[in-house]
């Protein structure tokens, strides 16, 4: 089984087709897909689509792109809606784009502390988005976990191998994307080399970021078993091992998910039929 654990299933490009793309998804071993908040006024529209499909989930939060229009939103305000609903099993996405910057600087660093505060109180991972600031990321990060622990992730991880190791350090994930299949990311296949198996993840970040042989494409979270094989590959292993252990850090960190029927427990191990080495 694989799972993605970062997609945006609420995106334009999924409208026409939305149906189909959950089928190659789950005709892929994906087990379940977590669609992700990039605005905390959208959550009805991310809850409308966890009911079309029993292993489909969504978060709650505020990308650093949007920080600067819900600066209103507070940590009680991320709590309340997070305990709320069955379905909603993450915060975020939130933290500091400075390669865009679409918010300013100060306000997304206020919302990725509020962030991180609604997942130290509710225990649910928060997805962290950083690019281009891995000296702040690493300093907020630090200062937090002084003040208690959180559950993370470093979604769609480009950044260097000081912030990676770091935030494993302090008991953080660092998930990749399609990214580390792209010919020009020997720096990023060594940070997923580095990585210790027991808390790397995968994902999508669908509808973009199509791995290898995709690229430039839609992506979609079917593809998400070309990112296992790209990390397997880097790290002389089978994707069938990056399947298991990817899947048991899941559940070991989305701890509101359930196990989809369709890939018990006893069979978390089994890989799909042909996708080993693709």
């Amino acid at each position: 089984m694989f799972i993605d654990h970062h997609c945006h299933l609420d995106f334009p490009q999924f409208a026409e087709d939305f149906d189909g793309v959950i089928q190659r998804a789950k005709s892929a071993g994906v087990g379940a897909m977590v669609t992700i908040s990039t605005h905390v006024k959208k959550l009805d529209t991310l809850l409308e689509l966890t009911t079309r499909d029993p292993d489909i989930y969504c978060s709650v939060g505020t990308h650093p792109h949007n920080a600067d229009n819900e600066m209103h939103i507070g940590t009680d305000d991320l709590v309340r809606l997070a305990t709320s609903h069955d379905k909603i099993v993450a915060i975020g996405e939130a933290g500091l784009d400075y390669f865009y910057q679409k918010s300013t600087r100060e306000n997304q660093a206020e919302g990725f502390r509020r962030h991180i505060a609604a997942a130290r109180e509710t225990g649910l991972p928060l997805e962290i988005h950083t690019r281009d600031a891995d000296d702040d990321c690493k300093a907020i990060l630090e200062d937090e976990h002084a003040k208690g622990a959180f559950p993370a992730i470093l979604h769609c991880y480009t950044g260097g191998m000081d912030l990676a190791m770091r935030a494993v350090e302090l008991g953080l994930y660092v998930s990749f994307t399609g990214v580390v299949s792209f010919k020009k990311s020997d720096a990023l296949r060594e940070i997923a080399r580095a990585v210790p198996l027991d808390r790397i993840l995968i994902e999508t970040d669908a509808p973009y970021l199509a791995p290898e042989p995709f690229r430039g494409k839609t992506n979609e979270p079917a593809f998400v078993v070309h990112t296992a094989a790209a990390i397997a590959k880097a790290r002389g292993i089978e994707s069938d091992d990056i399947a298991a252990a990817t899947t048991e850090n899941f559940f070991r960190l989305f701890t509101k998910v359930k196990r989809p029927v369709a890939f018990p427990a006893s069979h978390d191990c089994v890989a799909v039929g042909g996708m080993s080495g693709k």
